[in-house]
């Protein structure tokens, strides 16, 4: 970050409000206060008796008093006097040094393709138009009286399109999640061995966290973990929980990222390697997967589903709207209200992400069309013999990889059939 100052590349100051507390919550007076001592007060390692255990602790005690709480006073104090005072005030990639070209280079890793910003542009709009079509046919059939954009303020605004307690979200979640776990064995031939839970995002992060997350496991005796953000009940809608696990748990991230470490066939950097177009691509496909198998019970969460495809549509507009077309925060976040069901909390926050990581975001809708359009030739090329659970596996077994790379082994996975 100090780096980051010298040479011009820091984060707009408008993306940096309010997160300084995000460091303070890692501050206390007292060890035992800590998110970091938690573990210390339930000691379950064989042959550690009473007297070693209380000697752990205090170590513990000390260690988080004089270097832990003082790493994070200190980076506070960077924060605060250093890093968000020296922060740009104009929110676009393009205006950093050879700003065009970096934001490129971003959109080419993040992609794995070679497309211009202009045409990324251009065909979210195309998208978000093609959606909104799509959301208008739900809205004629729920026979709701008015249009899109009146409806989408009652999705946000109707108290039973929400949950009354944390509790309450996370015990949904879950249910989805199992729902889906029995339709797993229609869609593919191969499933992780690894288990997955559903818990709530951390609180001392949720309120500057995203919607939901996967959280891979660091070794193999721990399972993986659907995050699910429960700060601010009221800004997480019952009606888009079922896209939203489909992504984050299976036939989503945690399907796709286990399989990949699973497999024993593969080098380390291939197993643990995550490219961003191919494990979000898969993951906004996943939630269309949810469609073929009867996920969407009602015409409000295929809404959701939708809602959360538009998201993503959105992004390719928006993203290089604000880096590169001279578009204002206000005026992305007017967009995504216009055009999505999220909550207005939701679009700060995720407008906020897109600002602050250039690029990242265009890899979800590039992803997915990619694996559409390679279905559908698949679905061409082989006619009654194309099997849907043959294809999924041809594009998960070797593991994550570049649009590129995918679109070849899916020829020969065509030839080869």
């Amino acid at each position: 970050m100090k780096k980051g100052i010298q040479t011009g590349f820091v984060q707009p100051k408008v993306v940096l409000q309010g997160f300084e507390d995000s460091v303070k919550a890692f501050i206390h007076d007292s060890a035992e206060d800590s998110v970091f001592y938690a573990p210390f007060n339930n000691i379950q390692v064989a042959n550690v008796d009473s007297i070693q255990q209380q000697k752990l602790r205090e170590q513990a005690s000390l260690v988080m008093t004089d270097h832990v709480f003082t790493a994070y006073q200190n980076f506070y104090d960077f924060l605060i006097t250093e890093y968000i005072p020296k922060s740009k005030t104009d929110i676009a990639a393009k205006s950093l040094p050879k700003g065009s070209a970096y934001y490129q280079n971003r959109s080419d890793f993040y992609t794995t393709t070679k497309m211009s910003v202009d045409d990324i542009h251009s065909l979210g709009m195309a998208e978000v138009k093609r959606i909104r079509g799509e959301m208008q046919t739900v809205v004629d059939q729920l026979e709701y009286k008015g249009n899109i954009n009146q409806f989408i303020q009652y999705l946000r605004t109707d108290k039973k399109f929400y949950a009354q307690t944390a509790d309450e979200l996370i015990k949904q979640a879950s249910y989805i999640a199992k729902k889906m776990d029995a339709k797993l064995p229609q869609l593919f031939n191969y499933l992780p061995r690894t288990p997955y839970g559903v818990e709530p995002v951390p609180e001392n992060i949720a309120a500057k966290y995203t919607t939901g997350r996967y959280i891979s496991p660091t070794r193999d005796d721990q399972p993986g973990y659907y995050w699910v953000n429960t700060y601010a009940l009221d800004k997480r809608p019952l009606y888009a929980l079922t896209a939203l696990t489909l992504h984050e748990a299976v036939p989503g991230h945690h399907l796709q990222i286990s399989l990949s470490r699973e497999m024993k066939n593969l080098p380390e950097v291939r197993r643990y390697t995550y490219i961003s177009a191919f494990g979000e691509g898969w993951g906004l496909y996943s939630e269309f997967l949810g469609k073929e198998v009867g996920m969407y019970n009602d015409p409000y969460d295929e809404f959701g589903r939708l809602s959360y495809e538009m998201w993503r549509a959105c992004r390719l507009v928006v993203d290089t709207g604000m880096h590169v077309k001279g578009w204002s925060r206000q005026k992305a976040i007017d967009f995504m209200l216009e055009n999505t069901a999220l909550s207005e909390h939701n679009v700060k926050t995720e407008i906020d992400r897109y600002i602050s990581w250039p690029a990242q975001a265009l890899s979800y809708k590039i992803g997915e069309l990619t694996i559409k359009k390679l279905r559908k030739q698949a679905e061409a090329g082989l006619a009654e013999q194309f099997d849907l659970r043959a294809f999924h596996h041809a594009v998960l077994e070797h593991g994550s990889v570049p649009l590129s790379v995918l679109e070849e082994n899916i020829q020969q996975f065509i030839q080869q059939k």
